[in-house]
């Protein structure tokens, strides 16, 4: 079991400058986001962990939870405080929250 954050938690988060990961497929990424999430898809994460912070938390986000929950199991046995996102980008967009496009606009 990996420990998760809610969607309330990742908002309070975000906009104190957390440091947030979407492990999706860079299509998916390019639809819609979480503002502020950088793309690392799932298969390239084990060769980008240098990428990461090992000094604070990192939020991982997918579209439901299946991918992130992956990705926060393998950065945290590499020793990185890492917490999956519950319900994904899915549940962030069915709540309003805002969401970035690579045309770099909310919506």
């Amino acid at each position: 079991m990996v420990p998760e954050i809610d969607l309330q938690r990742l908002a309070t988060a975000g906009a104190d400058g957390a440091v947030v990961i979407d492990v999706r497929n860079p299509d998916e990424y390019a639809t819609g986001r979480v503002p502020g999430a950088r793309l690392v898809p799932l298969p390239a994460l084990a060769g980008r962990l240098s990428e990461l912070p090992a000094d604070g938390p990192v939020y991982v986000i997918c579209q439901a939870g299946g991918r992130s929950t992956e990705a926060t199991a393998l950065l945290r046995r590499a020793g990185i405080d890492a917490y999956s996102v519950i319900g994904g980008t899915a549940a962030w967009t069915a709540a309003g929250r805002p969401v970035e496009t690579d045309a770099s606009e909310e919506r």
